[in-house]
């Protein structure tokens, strides 16, 4: 459980990584790709943040990804640069892709076609109940 310095750091990383991301999508003059934040989870040690991205077109989300892990010093220290009056040591950075927007598309997707297993009893596994 999350306790609530936990919660305002991650907070705190967020919503700075999300300008730093911003500006170098800005700054290198890339169009048509939005990088978010969606979630930052801080260890109780405070020593490693997880950071979830989400990238918009999705088809370049595993590129974007590299890009991001190769820059993962460089996005550090301007961190650093940022929070450093707020915080002592600034968390290792790990960045990972949230794929729960696909996850909510495929539900979609499932309610929406002939496959979905609410309407047509058939598709559900009968070994799973039983």
């Amino acid at each position: 459980m999350e306790t609530n310095r936990q919660k305002k750091i991650g907070g705190v990383i967020q919503k700075d990584l999300v300008d730093i991301l911003q500006g170098e999508v800005r700054k290198n003059g890339v169009a048509n790709l939005i990088i978010s934040v969606s979630k930052v989870v801080v260890t109780s040690d405070l020593s490693v943040a997880t950071v979830h991205l989400s990238v918009f077109p999705q088809d370049k989300a595993k590129e974007i990804l590299e890009a991001v892990k190769s820059n993962a010093k460089t996005i550090k220290h301007d961190l650093s640069q940022r929070v450093r009056l707020q915080l002592r040591k600034v968390p290792n950075l790990v960045f990972f892709i949230d794929d729960s927007l696909d996850y909510i598309e495929k539900i979609d997707n499932a309610l929406a076609n002939r496959d979905n297993p609410i309407e047509n009893r058939d598709l559900l596994d009968k070994r799973r109940f039983q």
